[in-house]
């Protein structure tokens, strides 16, 4: 069976939550899963790699849809 594309909104930064699936850039590559939010900073995890980052939460453009 055929996995079907992920669809990618626009963040509501104000609804983002830990666990969301984001990204910086349109097309969904690189992918991080929010592991935490404080203020204006988001610390991330690649998905591919399972490296950690921190980014600022203005940085991010793109939700993976529910």
């Amino acid at each position: 069976m055929e996995q079907p594309t992920p669809r990618w909104i626009a963040i509501e930064r104000s609804a983002l939550k830990a666990g969301d699936l984001v990204s910086a850039e349109a097309g969904g590559l690189p992918i991080y899963r929010v592991v935490s939010l404080q203020d204006q900073e988001t610390q991330l995890r690649e998905e591919r790699t399972g490296r950690d980052h921190i980014a600022p939460l203005a940085s991010l453009h793109w939700k993976l849809a529910p």
